[in-house]
C-alpha cells in the first residue's frame, strides 16, 4: 500500500477473530507457489500455471512488496491478498488500487477471503479514507463473484479479457456496503 500514498510499509499485521493477515516470510513460499500451480484455482485464472515454471520463477523467499499481506490460520498459510495500485494488467483499473486474493482450495467455502479482503479493506480505508477500490474477476468465477457483492463492490463495467468476460467494481469506504 505504500506505492498508495502515505501508507506505511510494512504493516502492522492485521487480525481478525481467525486471521493474521501480514507481510510474507521464507516459509510462505510454498503457499505463494501452490495456489496458481493448482487446477482448481486455475480454472478462474486461465489454467493452471506449471509448478516448475512457478518454482523457477520464485527461487527464494516470497518478496516482501508493500500491498502483499500472507492469510494465516493457526499458523498455516492459507492464502494471500494484494491490496496494491493496478499496474495496467487490465486497463480499466490501471492506476487504480486493485484488491486481489488467492486462496488455497482447501479454505475455500469458510469465509476466510471475505474476512481477510474486509480486513485489508478497513486498513486501507483508515490510511486513505474514500480512496476507491476495484476488483476485476470473471463472471464465470461464481465465488470471486459472490465475494465482491459480499464486500460492497459495485459494477463497474464488464469487458472480455484472458479470453473471457471480466467483471470490473468498485468499491469505496464512502460507499455503504449493507
Amino acid at each position: 500500500m505504500a506505492e498508495l500514498g502515505r501508507v506505511a510499509w510494512p504493516p502492522a499485521p492485521i487480525r481478525t477473530d481467525r486471521l493474521v493477515l501480514r507481510e510474507p516470510e521464507a516459509r510462505d513460499r510454498a503457499a505463494v507457489v501452490e495456489p496458481p500451480a493448482s487446477p482448481e484455482v486455475g480454472t478462474c485464472l486461465g489454467g493452471p500455471r506449471p509448478r516448475d515454471e512457478l518454482e523457477r520463477a520464485m527461487p527464494g523467499a516470497p518478496s516482501r512488496r508493500p500491498g502483499l499481506f500472507m492469510v494465516g490460520l493457526d499458523g498455516a498459510m492459507i492464502g494471500r491478498i494484494t491490496l496494491t495500485r493496478a499496474t495496467g494488467h487490465i486497463r480499466q483499473a490501471a492506476g487504480k488500487a486493485e484488491l486481489g486474493n488467492l486462496f488455497l482450495p482447501q479454505a475455500w467455502g469458510y469465509g476466510y477471503a471475505a474476512e481477510a479482503c474486509a480486513a485489508a479493506l478497513d486498513r486501507f480505508a483508515g490510511a486513505l479514507p474514500g480512496e476507491p477500490v476495484v476488483l476485476a474477476t470473471q463472471t464465470a468465477n461464481v465465488r470471486s463473484m459472490r465475494l465482491a457483492a459480499k464486500l460492497g463492490f459495485i459494477e463497474v463495467e464488464r469487458f472480455e479479457a484472458y479470453g473471457a468476460e471480466q467483471w470490473l467494481g468498485e468499491w469505496s469506504s464512502l460507499t455503504p456496503s449493507d
